[in-house]
């Protein structure tokens, strides 16, 4: 059995806190979903959590970068301009530094964050970048970063490394960690989306972003009706099915794009894209997300 090194978490929570995006308490940006800030504060009170936590970043430090660095094409000035202003456009509208962005060769249609609150990349899959126009990748750009502006990225490490290499070994272990990082990661994602639409400017190319997503056929996207996509949550609401998504790290798409349009709604999104001061509050918007998104009532 792999043995675990002594770890030294709390260490680890108190070298960063001064840079944390969302300041100290880790309360996140004004725009974040509640139910993701909750759980994020919740974690860092849970210390079995915080072991396996602290190990999967550990185990990021010493190989996850260079790894990449190795087999992807790091964006610069120099290399893909276009895509650096993107990103240098998303860092600025959410306050913060500009990360690093990789182009990883893949046919998935993807993109993740990883590393640490002080060093995070990028990753962005190579289909992704060709099936989505500028507009729309913009917003996948400001989701990406959005997980850095709202301290998520030393959580979705974790994650990624308990999924692929810590459960082979010891799932009994990590098994209830792994429960908690996917039912958080879910509501993570409705905080970045949130950053995506607000590094866009509006509903549409983040709404079109997402429905890409789900049908994967540039022959298709022409024809693509997104109220008829949207009618499949309401479709599919009642069935058994739906209990499948708690083991998924994201709400079903129609979902999200439902929860865009309600924080489109929000006077938050309205004074950011100069509409007016009028809107929902966010605590509303909130609730009517909560609605959309859960598993059961």
């Amino acid at each position: 059995m792999a043995r675990v090194p002594a770890l030294n978490f709390q260490g680890f929570i108190e070298q960063r806190n001064e840079r944390r995006a969302g300041g100290k308490e880790g309360a996140g940006a004004s725009y974040a979903y509640v139910s993701d800030k909750r759980t994020r504060a919740a974690f860092e009170k849970a210390k079995a959590l915080e072991l396996v936590v602290s190990a999967a970043v550990r185990m990021f430090q010493t190989v996850g970068k260079n790894e990449l660095l190795g087999h992807a094409v790091k964006v610069s000035k120099k290399q893909f301009p276009k895509l650096d202003s993107m990103v240098a456009s998303c860092a600025e509208t959410l306050g913060i530094a500009k990360p690093t962005l990789y182009i990883v060769n893949s046919p998935v249609i993807n993109a993740a964050t990883y590393g640490t609150n002080e060093d995070s990349f990028i990753m962005v899959h190579s289909a992704l970048i060709d099936h989505m126009t500028d507009d729309e990748l913009i917003s996948v750009i400001g989701h990406e970063c959005g997980h850095i502006h709202n301290n998520h990225v030393v959580y979705l490490t974790a994650l990624h490394h308990l999924t692929n290499i810590a459960a082979r070994y010891a799932k009994w272990i990590v098994q209830p960690a792994m429960l908690a990082l996917v039912g958080w990661s879910r509501r993570a994602e409705i905080t970045c989306d949130r950053a995506g639409m607000l590094c866009a400017g509006n509903v549409e190319n983040p709404t079109r972003a997402l429905a890409k997503l789900a049908l994967g056929s540039k022959r298709l996207y022409d024809e693509l009706n997104i109220e008829a996509f949207l009618d499949q949550n309401r479709e599919g609401g009642d069935g058994i099915g739906r209990f499948a998504e708690l083991t998924a790290t994201h709400p079903w798409l129609p979902k999200r794009v439902l929860a865009l349009r309600a924080f489109a709604d929000s006077a938050l999104y309205r004074r950011h894209v100069g509409l007016s001061d009028s809107g929902d509050s966010m605590e509303a918007v909130d609730q009517k997300v909560h609605e959309i998104i859960k598993v059961w009532g």
